[in-house]
């Protein structure tokens, strides 16, 4: 028997008049007629070929065939209202799964304190976070490996957008000790003859870079590059090198007792985005999250710069 042939209406008429043990009952939970409800009976007991009520003029009540026919009739309306909760829970933003691809330090600080602000509000979305290096933020993106990214601007290219959420100054990093802490405010001159330590390429693109125009002599050049800022602290926690980073990076170069100087002239400053793909339709747990992010990030950043 093709499950096409039953409408949930059919079922609900049954399920109504065998609870409510009256058509008119019945009717008056649906919303319908009584005689609308003893049709919609009328069409399921010819699909099925029985009889699913007794009926007499004082009362209605569930055939032996009806009786067996109630329980499996119950789970399917239970099932398809289950369905529909899910499916207002995604329309409206309340469940479903994000992924999200950051590197280290906000995968570790910045993106799990948001999620649990964005839970505290929608807590059957599920926010599942990706440690990725600067460089493949894009390509994750691109690829469909996550929804969101959120990193250091990087270029885009085709089929991705990045929103900037907050600006950070690139400052350095050192231990309290370090030659270099004597002073509050440095200029990139006064960090010439001293040990830096870059993490990642992408930190060691962005240092090279600030000054390719500059004189021979006032360049700034790390001497060593690890893969994890977290590394590149640690060193420079041990005043083994000093570090450049961005100041959202306190977070956890605080603890390790390191201090910030601010190098101007001219002061860099970096820019956190973040990165949707613009060829596919985010789902709306991801885009509430997005949302989410674009507001709450700002504020975390305030905290740590």
């Amino acid at each position: 028997m093709a499950l096409t042939r039953y409408t949930l209406r059919q079922l609900e008429a049954f399920v109504a008049v065998a609870e409510q043990r009256s058509f008119t009952g019945a009717a008056q939970r649906m919303g319908l007629t009584a005689q609308a409800v003893s049709q919609l009976i009328a069409e399921l007991e010819a699909i099925v070929d029985f009889r699913l009520f007794e009926r007499t003029t004082r009362r209605v009540a569930l055939s032996s065939a009806g009786q067996h026919f109630l329980g499996p009739a119950e789970t399917v309306l239970r099932h398809v209202q289950a369905a529909e909760i899910a499916a207002s829970d995604v329309r409206n933003q309340a469940a479903g799964i994000v992924r999200v691809g950051a590197p280290q330090v906000l995968a570790g600080a910045a993106i799990p304190a948001a999620i649990g602000a964005f839970q505290a509000l929608r807590p059957r979305v599920v926010v599942r976070v990706k440690d990725l290096p600067v460089d493949q933020l894009v390509d994750a993106v691109t690829a469909g490996d996550v929804d969101l990214a959120v990193g250091p601007d990087r270029p885009t290219g085709e089929g991705v957008q990045g929103t900037a959420v907050f600006d950070s100054r690139w400052v350095l990093w050192c231990a309290p000790d370090h030659p270099l802490a004597r002073s509050k405010q440095l200029r990139w001159t006064d960090l010439h003859g001293h040990a830096l330590v870059a993490a990642g390429r992408d930190h060691e693109r962005s240092v090279s870079q600030m000054h390719v125009n500059a004189p021979a002599d006032a360049r700034v050049e790390p001497v060593d590059v690890v893969d994890n800022v977290s590394t590149a602290l640690g060193i420079a926690a041990q005043g083994l090198a000093a570090t450049l980073a961005p100041a959202y990076v306190g977070v956890v170069a605080r603890p390790l007792g390191l201090v910030l100087r601010r190098v101007v002239e001219p002061e860099t400053v970096r820019t956190v985005c973040l990165y949707r793909s613009t060829v596919r339709t985010l789902p709306p747990a991801a885009e509430a999250f997005a949302d989410h992010l674009l507001q709450w990030l700002p504020g975390w950043q305030k905290k740590d710069d």
